[in-house]
C-alpha cells in the first residue's frame, strides 16, 4: 500500500470524485432499494428511465440548457462524432468549416470529409501559424457564411491549449459545432451560442462509454434519410435515446457526477476552483527559473491539461517515475508530444495539485 495519497492526473479515463465512487459502491448490488444492480437493469425499465431522466435534467440545470436543445447519451466516443456531425448536419451544403488547433481538431478535420460529399474547408490552423503554441482568435477565422457549420475544439487535451474566452460567432454565421470533451462542466458558457456540442464522458462527466451530445432542435431537420439510423441524430431523438441499448452504467455514473457537481455549488463554483488549481501549477512552472518549460502563449494555456517539460528527455522520464512513487500518477505526456501532462479536471482535488507543485519544487532542488 502506498505511503502517499494517490492522485490520478490521467487525461482520460480520468479521476472520478471520491463521493461518487462511494455512492456507486454502496449501490453496486442494490440500486436505491430496488433489489437490482444498475449493470443488470433493463434500459427500458422504469428504474433506468428514471436514472436517464434525472441525469438529463441535472445536466440541463448545470449548463442552463435552453428548452429548444435536445440531449443524447450516445456510444462510440467523441471520435464517432467527427463523422456523425458531418453526416447529419452537412447534407445539402457545399462546404463546412473546420478550425485546427491541435491533435484532436486535426483528426476531426481529416475524418469529417470521409462519409460526406461536402468539402471541409480549413477556416483556421493554429499549427501552421503557431506550431500549436497559440490559438487563432475567432475574429481571424476564415468562415464561409454559406457553410454548413464551423467545427472546433475549445480545449486541446494533447497540446495543452484552451480558448480563454469561449468562442462565439456573430449573427448570420453558420452554427458552431464544438468538441468539449476535455472541458465541459469545468466553466460557465452559453449553450445558445452553439448549434451542437459533444463531449466524451471520460474526463469531466463520468467513466468511458458514453458521449453527451447537445443539439439545437432545428438542426435535426438537416438529418438525411439515407444514413443508417444508428448514426442519425433524429432517429435517436425520436426514440428518446433508446434506438439501441445505451451505455446504462456509464449514464448512471454520469448522473452521480452531475449530482455531485450540483452539491459543490454548480459550474460557477467549480470554475473558481479550477482557476486556482491551474494558477498553482503554472506558478510552479513559471517560478522555476526555466527548469520547467511551457511554451504555450499564456492566454492560450489550458486550465484542464497542463503540459510541461525540463528540456531533457531522460530527466522527464525520471520526473514521471519519481512522481509515481509519491502517488502522483499518470503524468507522462502524450506520445507525440513527450514531457509531462497534468490533467486537472473537476474531480482532481486542490490537495493533489498542491502535492504536485511541492514535488516539482523538490525535484528541481535535487536535479536543477
Amino acid at each position: 500500500m502506498s505511503l502517499y495519497p494517490i492522485y490520478n492526473f490521467s487525461a482520460g479515463p480520468a479521476a472520478l470524485p471520491e463521493a461518487v465512487l462511494q455512492t456507486a459502491q454502496q449501490e453496486m448490488l442494490d440500486y436505491n432499494g430496488t433489489g437490482f444492480p444498475v449493470m443488470a437493469m433493463s434500459h427500458r425499465s422504469e428504474m433506468f428511465l428514471s436514472i436517464l431522466h434525472h441525469a438529463e435534467e441535472d445536466l440541463r440545470r448545470l449548463l442552463k440548457i435552453p428548452s429548444n436543445y435536445k440531449i443524447l447519451f450516445l456510444q462510440g466516443g467523441a471520435t464517432t462524432q467527427f463523422n456523425m456531425v458531418a453526416m447529419n448536419l452537412a447534407h445539402g451544403f457545399r462546404t463546412a468549416d473546420a478550425v485546427v488547433t491541435g491533435n484532436w481538431s486535426r483528426i476531426a478535420y481529416e475524418q469529417m470529409e470521409r462519409l460526406t460529399d461536402t468539402e471541409i474547408r480549413l477556416a483556421a490552423h493554429g499549427g501552421e501559424q503557431f506550431d500549436y503554441l497559440d490559438l487563432p482568435e475567432p475574429e481571424t477565422w476564415d468562415v464561409d457564411r454559406n457553410s454548413a457549420f464551423v467545427h472546433f475544439a475549445v480545449n486541446e487535451t494533447v497540446n495543452g491549449l484552451q480558448y480563454g474566452k469561449v468562442p462565439r460567432l456573430s449573427d448570420g454565421m453558420p452554427p458552431l459545432v464544438c468538441d468539449m470533451s476535455s472541458e465541459i462542466l469545468s466553466r460557465e458558457f452559453e449553450v445558445a451560442d452553439y448549434g451542437l456540442i459533444y463531449a466524451g464522458a471520460q474526463k469531466n462527466i463520468g467513466p468511458a462509454g458514453v458521449t453527451v451530445v447537445i443539439v439545437r432542435e432545428d438542426l435535426l431537420d438537416r438529418c438525411p434519410d439515407n444514413i443508417p439510423d444508428v448514426f442519425n441524430y433524429r432517429s435517436h431523438i425520436e426514440r428518446n435515446g433508446m434506438y439501441n441499448t445505451p451505455s446504462t452504467y456509464s449514464i448512471y455514473m454520469s448522473g452521480l457526477v452531475f449530482r455531485w457537481l450540483l452539491a459543490q455549488g454548480g459550474v460557477g463554483k467549480i470554475e473558481k476552483i479550477n482557476h486556482l488549481k491551474a494558477q498553482i501549477l503554472y506558478g510552479a512552472i513559471d517560478g522555476s527559473d526555466g527548469f520547467y518549460i511551457n511554451r504555450i502563449r499564456p492566454n492560450a494555456r489550458s486550465k484542464m491539461n497542463v503540459v510541461f517539460q525540463t528540456g531533457n528527455e531522460e530527466l522527464d522520464r525520471r520526473f514521471v517515475f519519481e512522481a509515481e512513487l509519491q502517488g502522483l500518477c499518470l503524468l507522462k505526456g502524450y506520445k507525440s508530444v513527450g514531457g509531462m501532462r497534468a490533467s486537472i479536471y473537476n474531480a482532481m482535488p486542490l490537495e493533489g495539485v498542491r502535492a504536485l507543485a511541492d514535488f516539482m519544487s523538490d525535484f528541481q532542488r535535487r536535479y536543477g
